[in-house]
């Protein structure tokens, strides 16, 4: 069994061979069941920590499987809130072919998860890009976009504002246009596409802040009790999912719905939808389209084989 580090699956999923290789996946489909998430509590007043277990396979290819832990306190230790493994296996015999950096499988797939859907999404000539998040995810978004739209202006904002800056300088340092919003609202008003990146458990980005014509993009919940955007980001607003699932999972979804904001039958596609042409962005209210997502294993499955292959 091959052990695959960091930097060789960095090297092995830049964004313009990952998105198209989960296009592909997205298309072809594969088995992936529910995934297992299992809540620990060490105490009462602990903050809460959560395993996930994700298993994909294709039919007499590949079986993979990702653990997850997510303790968000970790940021108090100086450490990401996520980690993850990735072990990928034959599909025919069940023989383990390698251990792969599951935290660059996840941060990666992700932003290109985000991209992917904003290739179909957002405004074909969109040059302005607003992150709100500047973690593992939240800093691969520009990278990500500006492989499917011209993204040339990107602001950035988090909590904690050395992180922003961090991530300010990073991209001034490739060429790109890039600073820190000094204030979300105004940031998030000039922006053609908004990607917000959080573990946010009370919304961070507001309807009445964003442009007509603009594509909104929820990466961080993914449990219900997790929240990024408020009930007036979904209203007028064509909303896509990146599987069923989110509709299960993200308390960005489940609080408006149960406030009767949408219902899930309004949901306009999947991910799987869009690339396979079943579903496309139309003209709402506002024109502006959301995409929301909550991961899904086909993905770490697409990106797991390109770096085993590679």
């Amino acid at each position: 069994m091959k052990i695959i580090d960091a930097e060789s699956t960095r090297r092995a999923l830049p964004f313009d061979r990952l998105i198209p290789a989960m296009r592909d996946m997205f298309v072809a489909g594969c088995e992936v069941p529910l995934r297992h998430a299992h809540a620990l509590q060490p105490d009462a007043n602990a903050p809460p920590q959560t395993v996930l277990i994700m298993p994909a396979w294709q039919q007499d290819r590949y079986l993979g499987i990702k653990t997850v832990t997510i303790f968000p306190h970790n940021a108090t230790l100086g450490l990401p809130g996520l980690f993850s493994t990735y072990v990928l296996y034959d599909a025919r015999t069940g023989e383990p072919l390698a251990q792969i950096d599951g935290n660059e499988i996840t941060s990666r797939r992700t932003a290109a998860a985000s991209a992917l859907a904003a290739s179909y999404l957002a405004p074909p000539d969109a040059r302005s890009l607003l992150v709100i998040g500047c973690g593992r995810v939240g800093s691969l978004l520009p990278e990500a976009y500006r492989a499917v739209r011209p993204i040339d202006r990107v602001k950035v904002w988090d909590h904690d504002l050395s992180a922003a800056a961090a991530l300010a300088e990073r991209l001034r340092a490739q060429d790109i246009d890039a600073d820190v919003a000094q204030d979300l609202a105004t940031a998030a008003s000039d922006a053609e596409i908004v990607s917000c990146a959080t573990l946010a458990t009370q919304p961070v980005v507001h309807g009445a802040w964003l442009r007509a014509g603009g594509h909104l993009d929820l990466i961080g919940s993914f449990t219900p009790q997790m929240r990024e955007g408020d009930d007036a980001c979904f209203r007028d607003a064509q909303l896509f999912v990146d599987t069923q699932e989110a509709l299960m999972k993200s308390g960005d979804l489940l609080g408006p719905m149960s406030r009767n904001v949408f219902a899930a039958e309004d949901v306009a596609g999947t991910l799987a939808d869009l690339t396979s042409g079943k579903a496309k962005a139309q003209s709402t209210g506002t024109g502006r389209t959301v995409f929301k997502a909550v991961g899904t294993a086909l993905e770490d499955l697409a990106a797991a084989i390109l770096v085993f292959e590679s």
